[in-house]
């Protein structure tokens, strides 16, 4: 039985191994790391359930490397670092960070965190539908409804306002929603982001000229409200 597969960032030997040892033992899949580069690289190429990020890495700091990661990255990381102060594990869960575990650490209180954030995520990822007032949508089925009729979307329509009607309330940068919609070369192509909001207002609200569901946020980006 595969419980999922955990990807471990952390630059020393041993702690690689025991948890290599612990994490395999609880039928987890297991790839390693020992780099913030290879680590972001890896994480990347495999998409893995849980992250479980050092602080202390050689190439730069695990704070970047958790931001980096956050830009895209939407799953559980648990921080497990020797870095025990207040601030450091403040400035990891406002960085992104689902959890925190000081080292050294007992392997059986990491497995219950570890199934926690995985309990969560899943539990996340199973909530498809989202009703917003006048708007429904199914991310399962993949439809969006306005008073129970269903509008018509294209592809990135679609993956733009599922993005938006996940993060409700949220204010979403202009660099982010490119980035998770069109990809990292296109983080400067703000005109594709003003074409494809205004046909998105045309669509799904009841005046495009004075939205109630996708906001601006001048000079930032746009916000999703979905109940008013």
């Amino acid at each position: 039985m595969n419980n999922g597969e955990i990807l471990v960032i952390d630059d020393e030997v041993q702690i690689r191994k025991l948890l290599e040892i612990t994490l395999q033992s609880n039928d987890f899949l297991v790839k390693e790391a020992a780099t913030g580069k290879e680590g972001l690289l890896m994480a990347a190429n495999h998409s893995p359930d849980l992250i479980i990020l050092d602080l202390g890495l050689p190439d730069e700091s695990g704070h970047s490397v958790l931001k980096k990661l956050r830009q895209w990255y939407s799953k559980s990381i648990i921080i497990l670092s020797v870095q025990s102060s207040e601030e450091d594990i403040v400035k990891a869960l406002d960085n992104g960070a689902n959890d925190y575990l000081v080292k050294p650490f007992r392997t059986g209180e990491l497995l219950a965190r570890i199934r926690s954030s995985l309990r969560h995520s899943a539990s996340e990822e199973n909530n498809s539908l989202i009703d917003c007032d006048d708007l429904q949508l199914d991310l399962t089925a993949r439809t969006v409804k306005k008073n129970n009729e269903i509008i018509k979307l294209t592809g990135t329509e679609y993956t733009l306002l599922a993005l938006f009607a996940k993060n409700e309330g949220k204010v979403l940068t202009h660099q982010y929603l490119l980035r998770q919609v069109w990809g990292a070369g296109h983080i400067n192509e703000s005109q594709y982001l003003r074409v494809y909001i205004a046909q998105l207002r045309k669509k799904i609200e009841n005046n495009p000229n004075r939205p109630i569901h996708l906001i601006t946020e001048s000079g930032v980006g746009y916000r999703f409200v979905g109940k008013n």
